[in-house]
């Protein structure tokens, strides 16, 4: 395949490729064309004007005609094996002797007669053109449908080909390139300051010091003064950027009114999903005061860090699903969420929490079981409930800045997935109204 046409593939296609293919994965529809189709659709943001532009409209109208007539021939063929007598041939008007066994009681007059005889013949070419159809939907894209009438652009139906979410490579003609990292000389000062941020940063801090290298190397740092927009919600994204200073609004469109979902301050990322997923952007970011800013690119971010953070991603997204707290969340809040989890394994009998203490973390138990413990007056401690899988605790020292309330034990080896004060606040601030009155069930 020619360079150029590999170019286009790798900048317009794939992109879209894997944002649908995310789609998918995170909703897993039965019939996945339809969904297809409509994800597509609504990316054009004309709902069903785009689809009507596309032709799906014409194009399905023309296959239930053709579905109908082959049922008419197929009522007219068994009608006719009924009688004894052989079909007749596709390719020429049935004979007078067929004609009187056909459905109708008499032969029509000579007007007639030609009329039938085009309304035959016009089936005939349907027929034909839907077997031509068939033979081009197989080898193109495997599904019914009319190429000639749909007219979307080629990639439109390219884009329905399945990978997977961190897919970048769709066949033979789009091989995946060896990673050349790129490297911004830098001062030993500005190094320094990057790694003490990256360091800070739930998204770096696990690598391994050659990858942090590889990153530090190829950052560049930008300078964003007050009210300044530095991502647009819908927007293609080819960079991400990790805060040294300053403060961020993450806004998005609710109802056609953009609202705050979230506050960025030192050490935070913004701007991963769009690399992550090869997604437009999920949200704008605007800077609510002058900050600093390190800017990294999408090769460096997929060849060191997207492959780790989108197998955390998969591991905690069932277990997130099923935390009834998480439901009131969107799915880009839940991503956001698993990538700022630390995971704690609790031996038996330890107590993760004790009445009284301050507390500094947030937990939600993966599995296991804990019990509560909660002495009332200086009486002694009286169980009080139970916790499993899916429960969370720990939330109201963190919303009151109150010392623990009772004392949390593990029952059993448990596995907890916790967040500290600030990840707290940055990713579950919209629910604490809602954990202070389910606490009160509690109290």
């Amino acid at each position: 395949m020619a360079q150029e046409h590999q170019e286009y593939i790798q900048s317009k296609v794939n992109p879209i490729l894997e944002s649908l293919v995310t789609e998918v994965l995170l909703e897993r529809p039965d019939n996945p064309v339809p969904f297809m189709v409509r994800w597509l659709a609504e990316r054009t943001k004309q709902g069903k004007d785009s689809l009507s532009a596309l032709g799906v409209g014409e194009a399905e109208g023309l296959r239930v005609e053709i579905k109908q007539l082959q049922d008419e021939v197929k009522e007219l063929s068994d009608k006719l094996a009924s009688t004894g007598q052989p079909p007749a041939p596709k390719a020429a008007p049935p004979p007078a002797e067929d004609e009187q066994t056909a459905p109708k009681a008499a032969p029509p007059p000579a007007e007639d007669e030609k009329s039938n005889k085009d309304e035959k013949e016009g089936k005939q070419e349907k027929e034909e053109k839907e077997e031509e159809e068939e033979e081009e939907s197989d080898d193109d894209f495997g599904e019914s449908g009319d190429e000639a009438d749909f007219k979307p652009p080629e990639s439109y139906w390219k884009k329905g080909q399945r990978g997977s979410v961190s897919a970048e490579a769709f066949g033979a003609f789009n091989i995946k390139q060896a990673f050349e990292p790129t490297v911004h000389p830098k001062t030993p000062e500005q190094e320094s300051r990057i790694k003490a941020v990256l360091l800070s940063s739930f998204l770096f801090n696990s690598l391994e010091k050659e990858d942090l290298e590889v990153i530090i190397g190829a950052m560049t740092e930008h300078s964003i003064a007050a009210d300044q927009r530095i991502i647009q919600e819908g927007d293609d994204g080819d960079v991400m950027f990790l805060i040294e200073s300053g403060a961020f609004d993450c806004l998005k469109k609710l109802e056609g009114v953009e609202k705050v979902v979230k506050k960025c301050g030192q050490g935070d990322v913004f701007g991963e999903l769009a690399l992550l997923y090869n997604c437009p952007r999920a949200a704008s970011v605007q800077a609510t005061e002058s900050a600093v800013v390190w800017e990294l690119d999408r090769a460096t971010f997929n060849h060191i860090v997207r492959d780790a953070s989108s197998k955390r991603r998969e591991e905690y997204e069932g277990f997130l699903k099923a935390v009834p707290l998480l439901s009131r969340l969107e799915d880009y809040n839940r991503m956001q969420l698993a990538d700022i989890l630390q995971q704690e394994t609790i031996e038996a009998g330890k107590a993760v929490v004790t009445q009284g203490e301050s507390g500094e973390k947030f937990y939600m138990v993966q599995d296991g079981e804990l019990v509560v413990h909660k002495s009332v007056d200086g009486a002694e401690a009286q169980e009080v409930l139970v916790y499993k899988r899916g429960d969370y605790f720990g939330e109201l020292a963190l919303i009151r800045n109150e010392v623990r309330a009772a004392t949390v034990v593990a029952k059993t080896e448990c596995r907890l997935a916790s967040l500290n004060r600030k990840a707290f606040k940055s990713a579950l601030g919209p629910l604490e109204g809602f954990m202070s009155e389910k606490a009160k069930e509690y109290a």
